[in-house]
């Protein structure tokens, strides 16, 4: 019985008893793995919580500063786009003085029908007469250019769009048809005219135009239209038609009206005298 007492009241094994006392004894002052694992959860949420709300706050702080700054960009350009128009208000009355100035002191020149003859043929005075109304206008689908030049290979648009090129075809082949006086959107054009491009803007004499573009050239209508469609620029022109959709109308017209150039200025040139023949 003392045997059976014994293995009763000693059921584990000495080492064993003590080596669960040691756990237990060091487990005591811990926290169970799973709790651990839960702490550092927390804790980092807590942490990025903690990232988010400073980033919030300064995303607060810096919106005003942010926005104060647009402002004053926006203030800037409406200020500058101010002055830019009052500038050009400038520039376009002191060019209309310029030019009744150059028309009155043509007038008083003798008063002779050759000063008005250089004076319609300088564009320094609005003329009418009948002509030729040509529009021409971008293709109903144009599209930009992928390249700096799209016609770097070709004299023809692969775009759809009528570019500077086209119409300096279109206004020289009038002047090569008899046109005796020509405009586009109302621009008059002189001997110092220039058609040139800004991206896909078109510009006669710096002034951008907007399609579709309206040139009326006053001369013997029916020749005027006749030799513009046989020449080279209006077979030119037939081409961009046939193979870009460009669009183009001409008609002949009994009374066109084109206005006086803004102004007319020479630099270089001097008239010359009779007496210098050399």
């Amino acid at each position: 019985m003392s045997l059976l007492t014994n293995v009763m009241d000693h059921s584990l094994d000495d080492g064993y008893a003590e080596a669960a006392a040691r756990k237990k004894a060091a487990g005591a002052g811990g926290l169970p793995k799973t709790l651990q694992a839960k702490l550092g959860l927390a804790a980092g949420l807590v942490l990025a919580a903690l990232v988010v709300t400073l980033g919030a706050a300064q995303a607060r702080v810096a919106a005003p500063v942010v926005a104060k700054e647009r402002q004053e960009l926006i203030d800037r350009i409406d200020k500058e786009t101010k002055s830019a128009d009052k500038l050009e208000s400038t520039v376009d009355t002191l060019r209309d003085d310029v030019s009744a100035r150059q028309r009155a002191a043509l007038r008083t020149s003798g008063g002779s029908g050759q000063a008005d003859l250089v004076s319609m043929l300088s564009g320094a005075t609005a003329v009418h007469g009948p002509g030729v109304k040509l529009v021409v206008d971008d293709a109903k689908e144009a599209s930009s250019g992928g390249g700096d030049d799209p016609r770097e290979t070709a004299d023809f648009s692969d775009t759809g769009r009528v570019r500077d090129r086209d119409m300096q075809r279109v206004v020289n082949g009038l002047w090569a048809a008899g046109a005796e006086a020509v405009s586009v959107n109302g621009q008059r054009l002189t001997a110092l005219s220039a058609i040139r491009a800004a991206g896909d803007a078109i510009l006669v004499d710096n002034k951008p135009l907007v399609p579709p573009y309206t040139v009326l050239a006053v001369g013997d209508g029916r020749h005027l239209s006749t030799s513009f469609q046989n020449g080279a620029d209006g077979l030119y022109l037939n081409a961009l038609e046939d193979n870009y959709g460009i669009r183009a109308t001409i008609a002949v017209e009994s009374d066109l009206r084109l206005p006086a150039a803004p102004s007319v200025i020479v630099r270089t040139a001097q008239p010359r005298t009779e007496k210098g023949t050399s």
